[in-house]
């Protein structure tokens, strides 16, 4: 019998039986759950921030009062918050703020590398060097904060995952576990007992295409596929590569899904079963579902951990409206899997800085639901802090949080005045980016400016996730231009 080698030396054997998959996330257009930063906005250039809105629940706020609900919409939640199915597990605790911004590093690092190389020799590297890899300590995957519950299978069952746009493959951890499988809050997906399982050959098509969705070239075990991922910090997932019914909604249910069954997953995924990719790739859930869906979804992401965002396949209600804005997909962004912006300027309280164009257009950018933080290149950050403290110069500073060296102690004030920072893209876009992606807060004496600064003009700019919360983010893949809404969520 052919077997693979994967980490730890353990033999990995095929096993052709059902399988799981899983999905992603959550509702259409304006939830209005408790706001974090519950300050109006001034009718200047600048936020009116509260201080007693920096305080947030310990309990979910699961109001939907507000939103638009469509058949394709699933909840999007925070993956450590009291509103996730991952909250009740008490044996896990939610990472440090210093844990946080070194996961968010790893994966800033594997992103630019992974676009840095992007004419380099993916295709020599295998899946048994990746299962070789061991991951640094456990701890870190990189791999984003918010999941949504999917159905996979027959019998249909509820899995978790992790969404992120930076991914092509969606994989779960599946029995019997033949390598080894991280604690997870979920059972494991048993394919033995679906009735819509099947494993995917070796000579198909759908097995070759694991090189562009992964970087890696796919192997065999007897006739079955076997794929591999690997994250930036050397997580990873290796195992059968299968097709499964995958069930998003009542009405939304697809057959012969693609997904990776894995055998043998190393890191801490918070949890989480696994990952549901939204990346650009032929893999992909948008790609997959391309016919119904036509590659276009959006989602909000909460503004607090204790509130609910969405997630919608297809178009959503404010997809034509005029209070959206497109701007066309960077065309300087060569890997296929990530969704490419062209950033014009940057703006602090009204004021344009000045920044050469040059400083964006060296090394490009991409938006990404995985990353915390966003980060500009080096010129580019230097401004806007310079700006922003500038007109920050009457609040005492505080001490510095990890990668963000802008921070205040606001511990004697009820309310404080935060200047309006508003991020230009090409097409004319203008997004002000709200209140609460602003401000990165510890506690009341560490709030910081939620930005930081590349190491290097030569690395990729990439608009986080900190800096979406609460907008509605409309992919429109066909169309090939991103949308920015205001107040998608709360």
């Amino acid at each position: 019998m052919a077997t693979m080698i994967v980490p730890n030396s353990i033999a990995f054997q095929l096993s052709a039986n059902s399988l799981f998959f899983l999905f992603l996330i959550i509702f259409c257009s304006s939830c209005k759950t408790t706001y974090a930063f519950q300050g109006t906005k001034s009718k200047s250039f600048h936020h009116i921030l509260h201080l007693n809105s920096l305080l947030q629940s310990a309990a979910c706020n699961s109001s939907t009062q507000g939103l638009q609900h469509q058949k394709s919409s699933l909840q999007v939640v925070h993956k450590h918050g009291p509103c996730s199915p991952l909250h009740l597990d008490r044996a896990k605790t939610p990472p440090t703020h210093a844990e946080t911004f070194f996961q968010d590093e790893g994966r800033v690092r594997y992103i630019q590398s992974r676009l840095a190389n992007k004419s380099g020799s993916k295709a020599d590297v295998k899946v048994t060097d990746v299962a070789n890899l061991p991951a640094w300590d456990g701890r870190v995957v990189g791999s984003g904060n918010y999941i949504v519950t999917v159905g996979i299978g027959t019998p249909k069952k509820q899995l978790s995952l992790i969404f992120d746009t930076g991914s092509d493959i969606t994989w779960t951890q599946c029995e019997p576990c033949l390598g080894y499988c991280y604690q997870q809050r979920d059972a494991k997906f048993d394919p033995s007992v679906s009735s819509t399982y099947s494993n995917v050959s070796c000579n198909s098509v759908q097995c070759s295409s694991l090189l562009s969705a992964t970087g890696y070239l796919p192997l065999c075990s007897l006739s079955t596929c076997v794929y591999g991922t690997q994250y930036g910090d050397s997580s990873f997932s290796t195992g059968f590569f299968a097709k499964e019914r995958l069930t998003l909604t009542p009405f939304d249910v697809f057959d012969n899904f693609l997904f990776g069954c894995g055998q043998n997953n190393q890191g801490l995924f918070g949890g989480a079963a696994g990952l549901l990719g939204l990346g650009r790739d032929q893999l992909s859930l948008p790609s997959q579902t391309a016919r119904k869906y036509n590659t276009i979804f959006s989602y909000c992401l909460p503004s607090s951990s204790s509130s609910i965002g969405f997630l919608t396949l297809g178009k959503c209600k404010r997809y034509g409206s005029k209070s959206v804005k497109f701007t066309p997909l960077s065309t300087s962004i060569q890997d296929s899997s990530f969704y490419g912006l062209d950033i014009t300027g940057i703006s602090v309280g009204g004021k344009r800085l000045s920044i050469s164009a040059s400083v964006f257009t060296t090394a490009g950018a991409i938006i990404d639901s995985g990353t915390v933080i966003t980060r500009l290149p080096p010129d580019a950050y230097a401004a806007l802090r310079s700006e922003f403290r500038q007109r920050m110069r009457r609040y005492r500073m505080g001490r510095e949080l990890s990668i963000l060296d802008t921070c205040y102690d606001f511990s004697k004030y009820k309310s404080v005045n935060i200047p309006k920072i508003s991020f230009f893209f090409r097409g004319g876009v203008k997004l002000t980016i709200p209140l609460v992606g602003t401000l990165y807060v510890a506690n009341v004496s560490q709030v910081c400016l939620a930005f930081a600064a590349n190491s290097d003009t030569s690395d990729l700019a990439i608009f986080g996730n900190t800096q979406q919360k609460t907008l509605q983010v409309i992919y429109d893949g066909a169309g090939g231009r991103v949308g920015f809404g205001t107040k998608g969520c709360y």
